[in-house]
């Protein structure tokens, strides 16, 4: 209980800039713990076993099949291959890049929310620390050198704020540096995946005697 105290004493302490602070963190934490429970499903999603048997049906020149089953998958890398599938006559390649943008775009929700705030708390900080020396000199002012310790309010305040805007940084900063390496891991895997499921198109339609459109 003394430490909720402390902690409340502190933000009291900290002045008007400290409740846009106090909002900059709770979304920070309810984002990125949203945003890692929605890669780890993402992640979790990933079917190699349904992506062998697309492979081993487009091998086999049964797109339509193909394009039904991986339908009823959620794994990102299969609606990559579906799309392709789809407009193969139109563009393969082309479609299914389109269709890798989209599922990335999907997963950076919130991605430059938790950016913004990275770069806007510790200016809120700066802002609490140049109200809080404005406040002291005020009293400063007012109560001139007879009573010098009035003004420890302001530079109190001038400090938490400050060491608050920093604080709110760092929590942020980590989980969107461990969303983006997370990302980065499911983009290499989507790249591979159509890498390799251009390989067995091209080696499908020739094996069919016609060309392969890309």
């Amino acid at each position: 209980m003394d430490s909720i105290e402390y902690v409340v004493d502190l933000f009291q302490k900290g002045g008007p800039v400290m409740w846009p602070l106090l909002v900059c963190s709770v979304i920070a934490v309810a984002l990125a713990l949203e945003r890692i429970v929605n890669l780890a499903k993402i992640e979790m999603s990933a079917d190699r076993d349904l992506l062998a048997d697309l492979f081993s049906l487009v091998e086999k020149g049964k797109y339509d099949e193909a394009i039904e089953m991986g339908r009823t998958s959620s794994d990102p890398a299969i609606s990559v291959i579906v799309e392709g599938l789809i407009h193969r006559d139109h563009g393969l390649t082309d479609a299914m890049q389109v269709e890798a943008e989209q599922q990335l775009d999907r997963m950076r929700t919130g991605f430059s929310v938790l950016d913004t705030i990275i770069t806007m708390a510790p200016l809120l900080g700066i802002l609490g620390t140049v109200t809080g020396i404005i406040k002291s000199f005020n009293l400063l002012q007012g109560a001139g050198l007879q009573d010098p310790r009035l003004t420890t309010g302001g530079i109190s305040e001038a400090l938490i704020t400050t060491a608050a805007g920093l604080t709110v940084a760092l929590a942020a900063l980590m989980p969107y540096n461990y969303l983006l390496s997370r990302l980065r891991r499911v983009s290499r895997r989507l790249e591979h995946t159509a890498t390799q499921f251009e390989v067995v198109f091209r080696r499908s339609v020739n094996g069919k005697g016609k060309e392969p459109v890309s």
